[in-house]
């Protein structure tokens, strides 16, 4: 056979290389958003996994001491004994129950820095001029940044859907421990042991009696829990949920308003979890209800939500399960440089809800769509009547309900 010699090689027009460059930018287009969301859902399962494995913790915890890590452990001051204090020669009992997990999370190296005396600083100096003088064993208040553990941030403790990073955040956690359907007394704990208020407050009348009541979740500040004590069944009770971490952008769910309009005390919180969201101020921007009207004053710009993972104060590390996920913070602290509780709720930055770790290990997904109740019913607590009596059913629903060890509720059906 012989080659056409009048037959030339033929180029694409520009047409048709447009046309083509065009498909191709519709294919990418339509690709982008499926692989967004691949690139989200193993986010997702990669923040389900870290959980599953402090779920993982607290059991091997359990197996090893008989009791559940505690949320607000550790040593005392010789000068200073309130617990919101900033203090380097103790830690007033603030450690959260992320700090006792450390060792059953692959973390041995980071929990014989904490449990044991260490020299050294993130500035390289001491406070004392030869330099010699160590950190107490178990550090100091976990807001002191020139603790280095305390500024340690693990993996095993954040959500990579979570882009929150640097100062004024020290090591950040999106894993908080569950302290019931309750914000009463919840930051003072179990028995004075800090002794704050001197002997006559350490009766069994004053905060033995006060947490008993409004405490009702699987973590009490102070207090050893037990599975034991969990009678609803570990398989129907929430022991941990997962929290945004704030980005200082003033979003309801991560940053705390102070004392703003008519919610300036603790029982106005306490009667309505709703009173930040129904204050006629208005508190929440309502062109943009995912933050915090302008001029409303915010907190300390380090007292946000998963800020300290080693501290146990509910707005670092506690969740409480009375409104439901991604719903707004509501605080009312005034004075205080640490904010004590609030109606600190789960939040992720995951679409539709957030995980919570039940009390047998499993993690679940629970959407913002779960029943949650009466959102401006009163809590329980002490010297309450009605349905605000101690031992009452929770009145948030289903919601509530997961969050209470022993509220003899019957959960039916999956959630």
């Amino acid at each position: 056979m012989f080659r056409n010699s009048k037959w030339k090689p033929r180029g694409f027009t520009l047409v048709e290389l447009l046309v083509v460059i065009a498909i191709i930018g519709v294919l990418v287009g339509l690709l982008l958003p499926a692989v967004q969301a691949a690139r989200e859902a193993a986010r997702r399962m990669s923040c389900s996994n870290n959980f599953k494995q402090i779920g993982l913790a607290i059991h091997n915890y359990h197996s090893a001491y008989d009791q559940l890590p505690i949320q607000g452990t550790g040593t005392q001051s010789a000068t200073d004994h309130w617990y919101w204090g900033d203090k380097d020669d103790g830690n007033l009992h603030r450690l959260s129950f992320l700090v006792g997990a450390t060792p059953f999370i692959e973390q041995q190296a980071l929990w014989e820095q904490i449990s044991n005396p260490m020299i050294g600083r993130t500035d390289g100096t001491t406070d004392d001029p030869g330099g010699t003088t160590p950190w107490p064993a178990f550090g100091p208040t976990p807001e002191e940044i020139q603790y280095i553990p305390w500024s340690t941030e693990l993996p095993a403790f954040r959500c990579p859907s979570d882009p929150g990073t640097g100062l004024p955040a020290l090591g950040r956690t999106n894993y908080a421990a569950c302290m019931g359907d309750s914000i009463a007394w919840s930051a003072r704990g179990y028995l004075d042991i800090r002794g704050e208020r001197g002997p006559k407050y350490q009766t069994g009348d004053h905060y033995s009696s006060r947490t008993r009541a409004g405490c009702r979740g699987a973590f009490v500040t102070l207090k050893k829990t037990q599975f034991r004590d969990i009678l609803d069944g570990l398989a129907n009770t929430v022991a941990g949920g997962e929290i945004a971490t704030d980005l200082g952008d003033n979003d309801v769910r991560t940053s705390l308003p102070k004392a703003a309009g008519s919610v300036t005390a603790e029982a106005t919180v306490i009667a309505n979890p709703s009173a930040c969201l129904d204050d006629t101020t208005p508190l929440i921007d309502p062109q943009r209800p995912s933050f915090w009207s302008s001029g409303i004053p915010m907190g300390s710009i380090a007292a946000a939500r998963g800020y300290h993972w080693a501290d146990a104060l509910p707005t670092y590390s506690g969740v409480f399960t009375i409104l439901p996920p991604n719903r707004e913070n509501c605080t009312w602290q005034k004075d205080q440089p640490s904010w004590h509780s609030g109606v600190l709720g789960v939040s992720s930055r995951h679409q539709g809800g957030a995980h919570v770790l039940m009390a047998d290990g499993a993690v679940k997904f629970i959407t913002d769509s779960i029943d949650a109740g009466d959102s401006r019913a009163g809590m329980v607590e002490y010297g309450k009547s009605g349905t605000q009596a101690p031992g009452s059913k929770s009145p948030y629903g289903l919601w509530g309900s997961l969050g209470t060890r022993a509220s003899n509720e019957v959960i039916e059906g999956e959630f």
